[in-house]
């Protein structure tokens, strides 16, 4: 058995639930690499760049219609017609400017997609996502005013010793608005993100091995 999916089955062991949803991030990674995975039957993937997953994706996509790909990284608006192509799911929206891009982008192809918010839950500068006091306009603009299909909250915390803090405002943000997904929990902190009822986590080393 390839070490890539005895890693992902601990993982999974470890979860020990099926409706949590494993996104394997796969960015920097060769398909071939990942291919172990892919042929354990596993669907989800996550990759952060959209260049990069369209020349590994795009093809691959067509003959295995199963794979459901996730954009977990900066989004530019410029780039939202080929994510909406390509993806999904998409984790990191944040501003209206992009979400007017992917509900026109949406229109022009005839394709709906899963959306997440993306939050800035530690206010950190050098970090996207919006802030958590305009999130209840921001909400209200992409679904009543855009009509994304906005399925859940996402954030990635400040690496510190309080991220399980971080997790719990967000569970709680996500049920003041009626959500039933929730996209948080990476491969060093996965556990912690479970107890605040993350239905999707993002985990890429903990898979993969450490990127290079």
């Amino acid at each position: 058995m390839s070490i890539i999916v005895e890693r992902f089955n601990k993982i999974k062991s470890n979860i020990n639930n099926n409706s949590i949803n494993i996104i394997a991030v796969s960015k920097t990674y060769t398909l071939d690499y990942i291919k172990p995975l892919i042929d354990h039957g596993h669907i989800h993937f996550g990759e952060n760049k959209v260049q990069e997953a369209d020349s590994k994706w795009s093809d691959f996509k067509k003959i295995n219609e199963k794979i459901k790909l996730h954009m977990i990284g900066k989004l530019q608006s410029n780039k939202a017609k080929k994510a909406v192509q390509l993806f999904d799911y998409i984790h990191s929206v944040d501003n209206e400017k992009l979400a007017t891009a992917l509900s026109k982008s949406e229109k022009s192809i005839n394709k709906k997609l899963k959306y997440f918010i993306q939050v800035n839950v530690g206010r950190e500068s050098q970090k996207s996502g919006i802030s958590s006091n305009n999130l209840d306009e921001f909400y209200n603009y992409c679904t009543r005013e855009i009509n994304l299909d906005i399925i859940g909250l996402m954030a990635i915390p400040p690496n510190d010793s309080n991220v399980e803090k971080y997790f719990k405002f967000l569970y709680e943000t996500n049920i003041s608005l009626g959500l039933k997904e929730l996209s948080m929990g990476m491969s060093a902190d996965y556990i912690g993100a479970l107890k605040y009822k993350s239905t999707f986590v993002r985990i890429g080393s903990a898979i993969f091995g450490r990127r290079i």
